[in-house]
């Protein structure tokens, strides 16, 4: 029996481990090409960054990769155990398939409580250092924010446009002032060259404009007077820390945020819905598992196509759940925070009945 046991659990890890990576890295791809890449192409990051905050997204898509490459898993190994007949010779050796899976029923159980740890703290911590990490390399790297020909807003309340830049030597510079609290533009200045000089250390940069003319703009009035040089000391604007998302925060802190709010008399319905779909969430690897291990049987296939079509099927349908408790987290009289249970409720009775027939052959 222990052979049986270590048989079937090495095959299931064998395949957990394959779809984790496969849909670590399809999760990982949609982050990295939206917001990853696009700071190394425009040179703002190094490699190492970007590996850093690749790093940082891995907790981030483990919530939910590890459940769908359990179910993944489970639809692959049972299916290919079927169709081979080896649940056949198990069960004419007189064990029963509820004795056989044990080992699959206590794997699931633990990956559920990583899958808590991640949920809960891991998770939110890394998304928001990952956050934190973009922002600092955006503000870092100041030379890699003056490109050519755009229109700059990193220097409010001014706005920058340089049509070439050589070295120090810049040419076709444009600046206009906006107004502060408003969009109106107060001030512009044009000059054809000039000098720029970048204090990275200082986030800042300093421009002289040659043969420049100063434009003083009142509603549809423009006085322009020529200045000839003109120093201008532009620095860089940092934008201050956004409070975080409610998925961004720990449980511990969402609790302590719960409870602040219902102090003060505020709603905390959307705070419910956020703190029931991090703890239901974290038992879907047994959730998957009940349901997985009998349709895997039922399908009796071998091949990898139909498993990974119904574990996708599966995940889609134990998703809606939890979008739609979200998109109701303002209706305090539906218990949204209930609905991010049911497909848990759902999948494990679901997983009992299918069980219990295939144990009895039905």
């Amino acid at each position: 029996m222990k052979t049986l046991h270590r048989y079937l659990t090495r095959q299931v890890l064998a395949s957990l481990l394959m779809t984790v990576a496969v849909f670590t890295f399809v999760l990982l791809l949609g982050n990295v090409l939206k917001e990853v890449l696009v700071l190394l192409m425009n040179q703002q990051a190094s490699l190492a960054t970007v590996a850093q905050a690749i790093g940082l997204l891995i907790p981030y898509v483990l919530v939910f990769a590890l459940p769908m490459g359990l179910l993944t898993a489970t639809l692959l190994t049972f299916g290919r155990f079927s169709a081979d007949n080896e649940l056949t010779a198990v069960r004419a050796s007189g064990i029963s398939l509820l004795s056989l899976i044990s080992p699959i029923l206590v794997l699931s159980a633990l990956l559920s409580v990583a899958c808590a740890f991640i949920n809960l703290q891991l998770a939110p911590d890394c998304r928001r250092a990952y956050k934190r990490l973009l922002i600092k390399t955006a503000t870092e790297r100041i030379t890699t924010l003056l490109p050519e020909r755009t229109f700059i807003r990193h220097f409010y309340p001014y706005t920058v446009y340089f049509n070439r830049i050589r070295g120090n030597e810049v040419r076709g510079i444009q600046i206009y002032e906006i107004e502060k609290g408003g969009s109106n533009i107060v001030r512009q200045l044009n000059a054809p060259s000039g000098t720029l000089t970048i204090d990275a250390a200082g986030k800042k940069i300093s421009v002289v404009l040659r043969d420049a003319w100063h434009i003083e703009i009142l509603g549809n009035e423009r006085t322009p007077v020529f200045f000839g040089e003109v120093p201008l000391e532009l620095t860089l604007f940092e934008k201050a820390e956004k409070e975080p998302g409610l998925s961004e925060l720990s449980f511990i802190e969402l609790w302590e945020k719960r409870r602040e709010m219902k102090a003060a008399g505020v709603l905390t319905t959307p705070l419910d819905v956020q703190i029931h779909k991090q703890i239901a969430f974290s038992f879907a690897c047994i959730a998957f598992t009940l349901v997985g291990i009998p349709l895997g049987i039922r399908a009796h296939r071998r091949e990898t196509s139909v498993g990974i079509m119904i574990a996708l099927g599966l995940v889609l349908a134990y998703y809606s759940f939890l979008i739609l408790g979200q998109s109701l987290d303002t209706k305090e009289e539906l218990k949204p925070y209930l609905i991010v249970w049911l497909p848990n409720v759902v999948f494990q009775i679901a997983g009992m009945v299918l069980l219990r027939r295939v144990n009895r052959g039905v």
